[in-house]
């Protein structure tokens, strides 16, 4: 299927490796996968990273209360709905015609209680971040891309501090960097991320940390400090095994990098073509 939207062409293919699953492209890049009939199944493996820190977040099954800034095919949201029935989730996303091409043909089913409490804002997510109100939600996930760039001003110090405004005490920010050799935008996102949560962690493949491809960098800050241990078992058990970087590793990764403000802002690196290939 294939619709023209402001923001380029999308398509949606059916994922032949899995019955019910449709992988969603955008502007010829992979962007989201969702399988219909088992929403905890996370094909890629950035989303299982936050995924994980989601699972974290708080006991299992107990609800969360979760702002999206980016929905794509909904993917995590339909995660959070399935393994924490109750959940509050808030997805912020500009592109109004993408969440009509995903809701007409990737449906959430029949309307439950737990999906009546998902709704949808469309929106510049950094203006919805900061309209949100203080200590509202317990994880903030940002998986922005415009094209094939996340935005400048959501890679900001003054864009984490809304978040950490936004957070109740002890929450999350787990946010997707992508990015390859030197891996520059990783480092100063970790200076910035740094410089407003006490507790900072990183997931990554270990071929991205060094500096051996590009790819997604999952970042999270938090006042309190993360189970270190527990998310290290996780993303090592991966199909995908990555490595958690965190406590004085992350001070050397980002060693010499200064925090991004909205005046010294640049959006993330394009990711070279065929970054994001599945494996043949």
């Amino acid at each position: 299927m294939h619709r023209e939207l402001p923001s380029g062409l999308a398509e949606l293919v059916p994922d032949i490796s899995r019955a019910d699953a449709w992988i969603l492209y955008l502007a010829d890049a992979p962007q989201s996968q969702v399988d219909l009939a088992d929403p905890t199944y996370l094909e890629f493996e950035y989303v299982r990273r936050i995924a994980h820190l989601l699972d974290a977040a708080a006991p299992a099954g107990e609800p969360l209360r979760v702002l999206h800034l980016g929905g794509g095919a909904l993917t995590l949201p339909r995660y959070v709905a399935a393994t924490r029935p109750g959940s509050s989730q808030l997805v912020a996303e500009a592109d109004a015609a993408l969440m009509d091409l995903v809701r007409e043909h990737l449906p959430l089913g029949r309307p439950r209680p737990a999906q009546r409490r998902l709704r949808i804002r469309i929106g510049d997510a950094r203006e919805i971040l900061e309209s949100a109100h203080a200590a509202s939600f317990d994880v903030v996930i940002s998986d922005v891309f415009a094209g094939p760039a996340t935005p400048a001003h959501l890679t900001t110090v003054e864009c984490a501090t809304a978040a950490a405004r936004a957070l109740r005490p002890g929450g999350i920010y787990a946010v997707n960097v992508a990015d390859g050799p030197p891996l520059r935008h990783a480092k100063e996102q970790v200076s910035t991320i740094g410089s407003v949560f006490p507790s900072c962690c990183m997931i990554a493949e270990p071929a991205v940390l060094r500096r051996r491809r590009f790819g997604n960098l999952v970042l999270a800050g938090s006042p309190r400090p993360f189970p270190e241990e527990e998310l290290r078992r996780r993303a090592a058990a991966d199909p995908f095994p990555a490595r958690l970087v965190g406590g004085a590793d992350l001070v050397r990764f980002a060693a010499g990098a200064r925090p991004v403000t909205d005046a010294t802002a640049q959006p993330s690196p394009v990711p070279p073509r065929g970054a994001f290939d599945p494996p043949a």
